[in-house]
């Protein structure tokens, strides 16, 4: 279940997370949301 909120990041971990997205586009030749990029993040980090 997802649920919306609002939050502010560092425009140098915005830009990275922005890579890492592009990185995964090109990689899978597909969209890939910048949610899904920010959740898949956070789930690592927090392991």
């Amino acid at each position: 279940m997802s649920k919306r909120i609002t939050i502010m990041l560092d425009v140098d971990n915005l830009k990275k997370l922005h890579l890492l997205q592009a990185k995964l586009i090109k990689e899978t030749n597909s969209s890939v949301s910048f949610s899904k990029v920010l959740n898949e993040t956070i789930s690592k980090a927090i392991k």
